[in-house]
């Protein structure tokens, strides 16, 4: 690709696919700098990458210094191996403040170089150290969520429920919930928009979510919900959004997690294995096992509905 003038540091982003719903997005024509949202990657990339980012930096610039240095083929004292190798181990020791004193500056070009590359050294640990210590020091909530809704009749109300679970068995206090449906809407001129509708939840607050947790959503009149079936459901390309928010008790840090099912997903007229039940010895155990078993209602629970 020819690239001239202010655009010879701007890059076509690679298309990025983002689901909504089970439903694909890919973007397109989207141009940005090299530079750009630099640490927003540095924190989202993998481990591995991030490492490898770093650690290929790090080479480079020392392979850099090196063939600087090597202009004054004289400017190291006790230089070893001698040429461009030497220069590198070098610059490592000069980059890194290590200075172990056999090779040293031997000329003013050298200790200016040598300089100039200290400067640039502690300022590359201290982006890098503040780097690792905000991809550790973010918080991540370990919430799993169930794989199907599902909708069912509970006290003589059909009911939409979401199942969800903390992982790490710790306190997350003042835990809420929000869910929205995401679907298309055709307004009266006739224009599509995608319209959020925020969707009331029987219960929105949990004070001690620990083990799991039913979110439900009671469909009467003014529910989404009412009135629609899977298939205009369907049609409507509608996308269930739940997110749940609260303070992990352990780090005292606020946590987000959020899970998004499309409406091929919700089972109709299905319940949940019961997660938690008594052993031979009267001790309540909850079965994670079976957390994403969802089962059809049998004939008397849907003779209730």
């Amino acid at each position: 690709m020819r690239m001239t003038g202010k655009r010879i540091f701007s890059l076509q982003r690679r298309p990025r696919v983002v689901q909504i719903g089970g439903r694909p997005f890919v973007s397109e024509g989207v141009r940005e700098r090299l530079w750009d949202d630099f640490y927003h990657r540095a924190l989202t990339m993998t481990w591995p990458t991030f490492f490898g980012l770093a650690s290929s930096v790090f080479l480079m610039i020392n392979a850099v210094f090196a063939m600087i240095y090597q202009i004054d083929p004289h400017g190291i004292a006790n230089q070893y191996p001698k040429g461009l190798a030497g220069a590198f181990f070098f610059s490592v020791e000069t980059l890194a403040t290590v200075g172990y004193g056999d090779m040293h500056p031997e000329s003013i070009y050298t200790h200016i170089v040598a300089t100039t590359e200290i400067i640039i050294g502690m300022g590359n640990i201290a982006v890098v150290t503040g780097l690792i210590f905000a991809r550790f020091s973010r918080p991540r909530a370990k919430i799993i969520f169930g794989k199907h809704p599902v909708v069912r009749m509970i006290d003589g109300k059909q009911t939409l429920m979401m199942r969800a679970a903390n992982m790490r068995l710790n306190l997350i206090a003042q835990a809420s919930a929000q869910l929205h449906l995401v679907r298309m809407h055709a307004t009266p001129e006739g224009f599509q928009i995608r319209r959020i509708e925020d969707m009331k939840l029987v219960r929105d607050q949990h004070p001690i979510f620990m083990l799991s947790w039913n979110v439900m959503h009671v469909i009467d009149e003014d529910s989404p919900f009412y009135g629609a079936t899977p298939e205009s459901l369907e049609a409507g390309e509608a996308t269930l959004l739940l997110t749940i928010e609260g303070v992990d008790e352990t780090t005292s840090q606020s946590m987000m997690a959020r899970h998004q099912w499309g409406i091929k997903d919700v089972r109709w007229n299905h319940r949940y294995i019961d997660l938690v039940r008594r052993d031979e010895n009267g001790v309540n155990v909850i079965d994670y096992a079976v957390f994403d078993e969802v089962l059809p209602l049998d004939e008397e629970e849907q003779k209730a509905t």
